[in-house]
């Protein structure tokens, strides 16, 4: 049989040793692909999330001990699978599992194109070593989960044709019936107290200050409302904490930690508020729209791709706060202009589905097992 004509065997590829947006979409299209009947396997770290959850859903897996970002014994282990399953496409979700398949294919001849998932709005480091993976010969496709990295990348990457978005997809069925209440019965909140929240960990890109300083202002308005932040921490919960007790919030504002119920506390807020400074596209607001409530968020990488300004949402630059909480009150206030923006991001979402994003990705794979360009 001809390489060309060879069933899709896909070895997925994650350094991630907790889990976030990017190992959830990793889920989704494991899940999707394997109903279209596409052989996967999983080569993921040594007792992190996604190894549980491969364990759980029966994903046939690998795992190897994450001891640094270059490290030739995973380059070797890929080499190995891709022999021992003829697997016929590599997918790197990340940033060191690009560069340990890059060093697979350099050191050990490995001769399986690479399919590089870009979800991160950072721009590439201008050293020898980044310029090398992402110009590598092996990579095919670099899937790009927003055009706003796209544009990024743009100019980084010789082979421009080699650049594909495809948008990160939600399940929606997970948003469906479920129930309200938990946020005010666990922390005795009144019914007349308005909710506002952000579901991400708690890390520098996701800008919890700028949050902070929003949740000031709308309390120096007197805005009988309660906050909270949603989310593990990704480095920066105790410089968070420091900032809320430097601004005498307290009070105000509640840390819920990591939450596995987001369906069910989502559908109880009163507004979402999203004020990263860097997205690669930013799930959660797709969350939000699934939940049907009204979301505030900023111009940040891709969030305008989902939030259409007095569409879907409302925006502001990034680190405004003084219009973040402007455009909170306008929310609140204009109950015609909330039902517009809940229903068009609603059905906004169809251009989200996880559904159809696994198509997408399987159309790339398609083209390329086919040796097809554009």
């Amino acid at each position: 049989m001809m390489a060309s004509q060879m069933p899709l065997s896909i070895l997925h590829i994650s350094s991630a040793r907790t889990w976030r947006g990017g190992e959830q979409q990793i889920a989704y299209l494991v899940e999707e692909l394997l109903k279209k009947g596409i052989e996967q396997h999983v080569l993921c770290v040594n007792d992190g999330a996604l190894e549980a959850w491969c364990r759980a859903m029966n994903i046939p897996h690998n795992t190897y001990t994450k001891r640094s970002s270059i490290d030739i014994g995973v380059a070797r282990k890929i080499k190995q699978l891709c022999l021992q399953n003829k697997h016929t496409i590599i997918h790197v979700h990340d940033s060191h599992a690009h560069t340990f398949a890059c060093l697979s294919a350099s050191i050990f001849r490995n001769s399986v194109p690479i399919v590089l998932h870009r979800r991160v709005d950072f721009p590439v480091q201008s050293n020898p070593l980044s310029h090398w993976k992402y110009n590598h010969s092996s990579i095919q496709r670099i899937i790009c989960v927003s055009n706003a990295i796209k544009d990024i990348l743009t100019p980084n990457i010789r082979a421009k044709h080699k650049l594909r978005v495809v948008h990160s997809g939600l399940d929606i069925s997970r948003f469906e019936q479920v129930e309200k209440s938990r946020l005010r019965e666990e922390f005795d909140i009144p019914k007349e107290r308005i909710l506002i929240g952000k579901v991400a960990a708690i890390a520098a890109h996701k800008d919890y200050f700028t949050f902070v300083d929003t949740v000031e202002r709308l309390v120096k308005m007197d805005l009988n409302a309660t906050y909270f932040i949603i989310g593990g921490d990704g480095g920066e919960q105790a410089a968070i904490e420091n900032y809320i007790a430097a601004k005498q919030l307290q009070n105000h504002i509640i840390l819920t930690g990591f939450r596995s119920d987001i369906p069910a506390i989502l559908a109880e807020l009163d507004v979402f508020l999203f004020t990263s400074k860097e997205e690669g596209l930013g799930t959660s607001v797709l969350d939000a729209f699934a939940s049907r409530v009204p979301v505030v968020a900023t111009r940040a990488g891709g969030i305008p791709e989902m939030v259409v300004h007095e569409q879907t949402g409302l925006l502001a630059n990034i680190g405004d706060a003084e219009t973040l909480a402007t455009q909170v009150l306008r929310i609140l206030k204009d109950t015609n202009l909330q039902q517009k923006l809940v229903e068009n991001a609603y059905l906004k979402l169809e251009a989200f589905t996880k559904e159809k994003m696994a198509t997408n990705i399987l159309a790339i794979y398609q083209e390329i097992n086919g040796h097809s360009r554009p």
